[in-house]
């Protein structure tokens, strides 16, 4: 059944152009990212948003290498049993580059890499330190270490903003789109577990609609997610990236998506974006979250709400507010 589905390939709706990357800034962009020898998950994952995020200078930088361990089907990322060489000055060279385009809020993700000891945490955790040097925000968007908590633990110690972590599809879904090695409840209770580590770190994460996936299924899902204190959800289209990946069986409309970012809206998610282009690292996501740190949040997030209303996130005082930008 999985081999007829690969053959299949639906028509792109109208909403789903995508604008060239033509803009001066973009080729800046470009330029600094190969005189630093740095990778990009937008240029790896082919991400539609290319143009707009690059083009206004904000970037999710891809640290490890540019070859994943894991064989996800919907993921155009190179694959390989072993990842490249790790680069001891890519903390440095990242946090250079981010100087230079004089960036307050910065992303970070990784490749899987499987085949390291202690899969990369080290390093990960190397260049979240060197962006801090530079009183940066920062939101790394991490894998899930085989559910090794002492790793996460590096991680959460390494002191980001952010950390997200996605789920990609529902639960049903899980074995059909992700490596084996992957699965939901190993990628919530990690996300959980980022909370009882430190209540003051954001945790996020993304699901691909479009792969097959039921209303109902999804609306279980966001409430797996809050009940385990995920305090921000987006939504994006899964766009098949060639023909051996997953095809997609739906091109969900943008009325689809708001009704799914009001749900999660009534179930008290922080923030919710989601829309056929929207990715977990996307701009207007990354503005909202760095308008929350700036001013800071008192305690955990009231993520539960009673009679569909959506509680209003306490905005306080806390040990930095007078320096903002060392959250």
């Amino acid at each position: 059944m999985l081999e007829e589905r690969m053959k299949t390939q639906l028509q792109k709706p109208a909403w789903l152009k995508i604008r060239p990357p033509t803009t001066q800034k973009f080729e800046t962009v470009l330029e600094t990212l190969k005189a630093n020898k740095l990778h990009t998950v937008c240029e790896e994952a082919h991400c539609p948003n290319i143009s707009e995020c690059w083009s206004s200078g904000t970037a999710t930088f891809m640290v490890l290498g540019d070859t994943c361990t894991r064989g996800c089907r919907f993921c155009n990322v190179r694959k390989g049993r072993a990842g490249i060489p790790i680069d001891p000055q890519e903390p440095e060279n990242l946090a250079k580059a981010v100087k230079e385009w004089g960036l307050t809020y910065v992303v970070i993700t990784s490749v899987d890499r499987d085949d390291l000891p202690d899969q990369g945490a080290n390093h990960f955790a190397q260049c979240i330190r060197e962006l801090r040097k530079n009183n940066v925000l920062v939101e790394v968007l991490i894998p899930d270490f085989r559910g090794n908590d002492e790793l996460l633990k590096i991680i959460v110690d390494a002191k980001p903003n952010v950390i997200a972590h996605n789920i990609e599809t529902i639960e049903r879904l899980q074995k059909y789109a992700r490596d084996y090695r992957a699965n939901y409840w190993q990628s919530i209770k990690l996300l959980k577990k980022v909370k009882e580590f430190d209540s003051q770190i954001f945790t996020k994460t993304s699901i691909m609609l479009g792969l097959g996936e039921k209303e109902e299924e999804v609306l279980i899902a966001l409430k797996d997610l809050t009940s385990n204190s995920v305090d921000v959800v987006t939504f994006g289209q899964y766009l098949r990236p060639s023909i051996m990946h997953l095809p997609v069986t739906e091109y969900v409309a943008p009325e689809k998506f708001e009704q799914y970012n009001e749900s999660a809206r009534k179930m008290g998610f922080l923030y919710v974006a989601g829309g056929p282009f929207i990715r977990s690292s996307y701009k207007a996501g990354e503005l909202f979250m760095e308008g929350i740190l700036k001013k800071g949040v008192e305690g955990p997030l009231p993520l539960r709400v009673e009679n569909n209303v959506i509680p209003t996130v306490p905005l306080a005082q806390n040990s930095n507010q007078n320096n903002p930008k060392q959250v």
